[in-house]
């Protein structure tokens, strides 16, 4: 039954690249397959491994920030952002970096973000003569970085599959604050060492006009998204600092991101801010199927027994002192192909819990080596970053050579990146 449901779930990800469907329908159908002729589940057993509340949480918090996507808010920001920058050229690509990251974390997400500033940023390369590499690696790692924030999408997403398998709502909150720094961190130290030994071959030129002011609807979406954050932030917060507080801990107990997006996203309504059918559209109705998709199959994986089996395997054949870098390194691979989002975490987070336990290992090192392998690689053009990228090319770019930069420059220098991080961090935590 493990080989079988690990067959299943390669080719769910092979079937789906080849056909171009999505990888979490082929998981629902081998989900029903193996859970109900295989395990002899019902069919109703099955749909109750749909993750609910990941899918809750993904619609609410992506309906509300979809808003500021819809009325330009996140998108003028972005621009005032790179403007902010013209003076001082040689720091474009951090500032790229910077922009992606902020509106990401602002809740944009990192597929929002790569769709709408990879074509940006690679018609900046054109006009500034900055390295296609270095761009993409700014907008792409930015965009995974903020979208890790614990409010934005990824972040979210960490958070529920954590809970999922049975991590602490306070522990998880801590476990995708360290993801989110880390992944942070890393692409700085990568995007800042080019830029030091690089600098005297840079000439970046920037020709940008100053952007047109914020109307009063994308001020007053700006600042629900700051009202947002401070609300669901300041208090799992305060209950990490002041834990024998009982006002603070049952604040803790009943704010919910999903509920209080929701109660955002119908004020931002009711305030006309943006268009609703806009909105609902917008909505990734595509990587929600995948990611829940995906979640059934790892749950008919977990009634099987096969996640006990693989956490056994990695705790008594690898090395005790190599297994935060062997689940970097799994990461990494997996990623080349398949999304982090939607195979890589919900495949390898609910092992981390039985390999802490048979190891001693901190969980929180784990998850973190997971992450940060996984995001090294999401640059790869057989991944989502990297065919974004790839697939925002403009005319006069060949996207034969970029395609081999991608794959043969920008992963390798970013998994070198995780595989220092991976173990600065076992060493740290």
């Amino acid at each position: 039954m493990t080989l079988i449901i690990m067959i299943a779930i390669l080719l769910a990800i092979a079937i789906g690249y080849k056909t171009k469907i999505n990888i979490g329908l082929f998981a629902i159908v081998f989900a029903y397959l193996i859970g109900s002729f295989g395990l002899d589940l019902t069919a109703s057993q099955v749909v109750n491994f749909w993750p609910i509340k990941i899918f809750f949480i993904i619609f609410a918090v992506t309906l509300f920030y979809n808003v500021a996507m819809v009325n330009g808010a996140l998108e003028k920001l972005a621009s005032h952002l790179l403007y902010a920058c013209r003076n001082f050229p040689i720091f474009l690509p951090l500032a790229i970096f910077a922009s992606a990251t902020v509106i990401a974390a602002l809740g944009a997400g990192f597929y929002t973000v790569l769709a709408f500033m990879a074509p940006m940023t690679l018609l900046l390369c054109q006009k500034t003569g900055m390295s296609k590499i270095i761009g993409g690696m700014a907008v792409n790692y930015g965009a995974l970085a903020g979208a890790n924030f614990m409010t934005s999408q990824s972040g979210v997403i960490f958070r529920g599959i954590m809970e999922g398998v049975g991590v602490e709502s306070a522990q998880a909150f801590t476990n995708s604050t360290v993801i989110f720094v880390t992944t942070l961190i890393v692409p700085i130290v990568v995007i800042g060492s080019y830029l030091l030994f690089n600098h005297k071959k840079l000439n970046i030129n920037i020709t940008a006009e100053k952007p047109a002011p914020f109307d009063p609807k994308q001020k007053q979406s700006l600042i629900l998204i700051i009202t947002l954050m401070v609300v669901v932030l300041i208090i799992p917060i305060l209950n990490l600092i002041m834990p024998h507080n009982h006002l603070i801990a049952f604040l803790n107990s009943k704010v919910d991101i999903g509920f209080m997006a929701i109660i955002f996203a119908v004020i931002s309504l009711l305030l006309k801010l943006a268009d609703e059918k806009k909105v609902v559209a917008m909505v990734p109705w595509g990587t929600l199927i995948m990611i829940c998709g995906v979640g059934m199959l790892i749950e008919v994986a977990i009634q099987a027994g096969v996640i006990n089996e693989l956490s056994d395997w990695v705790s008594t054949t690898i090395p005790f002192w190599v297994i935060p870098v062997a689940m970097c390194v799994i990461g990494a691979f997996m990623s080349l192909f398949a999304s982090t989002l939607g195979v890589v975490t919900p495949a390898l987070f609910p092992i981390v819990p039985a390999i802490a336990v048979a190891t001693g290992y901190n969980p929180t090192v784990l998850f973190v080596c997971i992450v940060v392998g996984a995001q090294a690689s999401a640059i790869s053009p057989f991944s989502s970053g990297g065919s974004l990228i790839l697939g925002s090319t403009p005319q006069g770019v060949n996207q034969s050579q970029l395609f081999n930069d991608l794959l043969f420059r920008a992963v390798p220098l970013g998994f070198i990146a995780a595989l220092l991080a991976a173990v600065i961090v076992q060493g740290v935590l």
